[in-house]
């Protein structure tokens, strides 16, 4: 059975799936389509064309799918879409694409979004990830899935950070951070593997020492980087990690490589 508080405002044409419950002073558009099983607990705001899939909760003071914080925005009417199963924090705000930027701010599954983090415009989320409390993203990020941000850590617009990242607090994410990566600092630098989070993705011993000695001849081997990366290329061959390292490393275009502190250089 929907719920809907009598201090709520639902305008005409917002969709409401079974089950829901709209606690008090919420503010719900009407272009906005709220999954089955969901939760606004109180004052929460939801706007633009935001779809929120089934079983979220979302807490107090949370605004969704507010305006895009950009020069270009001209009042569009752009999307939010996030998730089934996302847990969303007091005064955390995620907002609504840009045209420019493709049109859609996406959030993954199952993310835990802790008080006061942010998704800005145009962010691709992947599943299963951990924002602490005042983690944020600039316009046009993209997080993989399994990625834990510390508190009080900001990504740069335009920033990727690969699947199973682990960024630590108070970090200043300047660069690409390779998948499997572990990254702290004031101003982020690659720390080494996330082990643990590679243990509880299930990797054998064997993959860690696979994985582990690619990393050691990318990062940390002889000559410079260039000449590194294409002696490792061949090891994509031995593990599917090596192989997504890789593959990230190629894909970039916006930002640089988040490296080692020494630079990776010897």
């Amino acid at each position: 059975m929907t719920t809907i508080d009598p201090t709520a405002r639902i305008e005409d044409g917002a969709v409401i799936g079974e089950g829901t419950t709209i606690g008090p002073y919420c503010i719900v558009g009407r272009h906005v389509v709220i999954g089955a099983n969901c939760r606004l607990i109180a004052h929460v705001h939801v706007t633009a064309q935001t779809t929120i899939g089934d079983n979220c909760t979302i807490y107090p003071f949370v605004s969704l799918g507010t305006p895009p914080q950009s020069l270009s925005y001209k009042g569009e009417l752009t999307r939010l879409e996030i998730g089934a199963g996302c847990t969303i924090r007091e005064q955390s705000t995620m907002n609504a694409g840009t045209v420019a930027g493709g049109g859609v701010t996406r959030v993954g599954e199952r993310g835990y979004f802790m008080n006061c983090s942010h998704v800005g415009h145009d962010c691709q989320v992947g599943n299963d990830v951990i924002f602490a409390t005042s983690a944020t993203l600039g316009g046009h990020c993209e997080i993989g899935d399994f990625v834990f941000i510390g508190g009080l850590s900001a990504v740069h617009q335009f920033t990727r950070i690969g699947p199973q990242v682990m960024v630590g607090g108070v970090c200043g994410v300047r660069g690409d951070v390779i998948p499997f990566g572990l990254v702290n600092g004031q101003y982020a630098s690659l720390e080494g593997l996330n082990i643990i989070g590679m243990k509880r993705r299930k990797f054998t011993k064997d993959r860690l020492v696979r994985v582990r000695g690619f990393y050691q001849k990318l990062f940390h081997g002889e000559g410079i980087f260039a000449e590194r990366l294409a002696a490792v290329q061949p090891m994509a061959a031995e593990d599917p990690a090596i192989a997504e390292i890789l593959a990230f490393i190629g894909a970039g275009a916006h930002r640089a490589l988040c490296l080692p502190a020494d630079g990776g250089t010897h």
